[in-house]
């Protein structure tokens, strides 16, 4: 997948040899990524290694057997050496921290002076469909009032639930969500017609062309879909004369996006999430779906815009893991 871009890290580095790279995420052939949670993983022995990324607006952290070493976040072309390695293996690891909506970054490789060896594998494959709290939309702010940047600068995605569990449970995983989108309405009516299952076919969020089939068929899909279509009023003119309507076309489209993901990946269970307000149309939609409902309590919401904080992540994560362990 990554061969174009590898050949773009030789330039950048040529004295050194590529590292064979594990994706996880939607990326395209060309080493380019939007949806949240992307990550790169490759192995080498040697003392030294060097990263090379077109970052966009996104910030990517540089993890280097499990401690992190750096956050780049200049936009633009970016190479980042690390030497002083003890002379063994080594696992590299670069992880999309922020939400880009629009835009992209690019994997243009890792190279290392020393021998790469295969990426490290994983059994266990896990999806996670959402909206903002899927991305952990400024997560790790204190504070709920937020500037654009600060949203941006403090949303830390490997910090939100899916991440978090699938982590814990060494499972290789993506994030398809996207800030603001729900399944039949978005937040306050905008962007009609640009729901999250809409959007969830492309292979960067902001650009119309679709993904392409790569293999991947996770045994676990989490969706977290709802709090946009309800948390504010239908207004004058839009498609639902009333909220019982609105409660009626979520469902019938939840429905129908729920088995077009069962005939696409038959040997996936699935979970979907729901806070309080909408827990009921969530059930609904499990048991005409054959899948089971994870109910979420009312959380603290202390981060940015009253969005879940790293406590309510890490509840989260708990929830999930609860409801798999009843999979069968």
């Amino acid at each position: 997948m990554l061969r174009l871009a590898l050949v773009a890290a030789l330039m950048f580095a040529p004295f050194e040899t590529a590292v064979p790279l594990h994706a996880g995420g939607r990326v395209t052939a060309d080493g380019r990524f939007g949806w949240p949670g992307v990550y790169f993983e490759g192995r080498f022995k040697g003392t030294s290694v060097t990263v090379s990324v077109e970052a966009g607006e996104d910030h990517l952290a540089v993890l280097i057997d499990g401690v992190e070493r750096a956050v780049l976040r200049k936009p633009g072309k970016v190479q980042r050496r690390f030497d002083g390695l003890a002379d063994g293996e080594h696992v590299i690891r670069v992880e999309k921290l922020t939400e880009s909506q629009s835009g992209y970054s690019r994997m243009i490789g890792v190279t290392t002076s020393g021998t790469p060896l295969a990426p490290p594998a994983r059994a266990r494959r896990v999806e996670f469909i959402g909206d903002s709290h899927s991305v952990g939309y400024g997560d790790t702010a204190t504070v709920r009032d937020c500037t654009g940047a600060q949203v941006h600068d403090t949303t830390d995605t490997q910090l939100a639930f899916g991440p978090l569990l699938a982590k814990k449970w060494d499972a290789d995983y993506r994030v398809i969500a996207f800030s603001g989108r729900g399944v039949a309405r978005n937040y306050s009516g905008g962007n009609p017609g640009e729901t999250l299952p809409v959007l969830y076919a492309r292979a960067i969020p902001g650009e119309p062309a679709p993904a392409v089939q790569d293999g991947w068929q996770p045994q676990l899909i989490v969706i977290n879909l709802g709090t946009n279509d309800f948390s504010t009023p239908v207004h004058e003119g839009e498609a639902w004369k009333d909220d019982a309507a609105l409660h009626a076309d979520y469902r019938a489209k939840y429905v129908a996006f729920v088995r077009k993901l069962q005939g696409a990946n038959p040997a996936a269970r699935f979970l979907l999430m729901g806070a309080p307000a909408f827990i009921a149309d969530v059930r609904a939609v499990a048991a005409a779906t054959g899948v089971t409902a994870v109910a979420v309590p009312q959380l603290e919401f202390t981060a940015c815009h009253f969005h879940p904080s790293l406590k309510d992540q890490r509840l989260m994560a708990a929830l999930v893991e609860d409801a798999a362990r009843t999979l069968k």
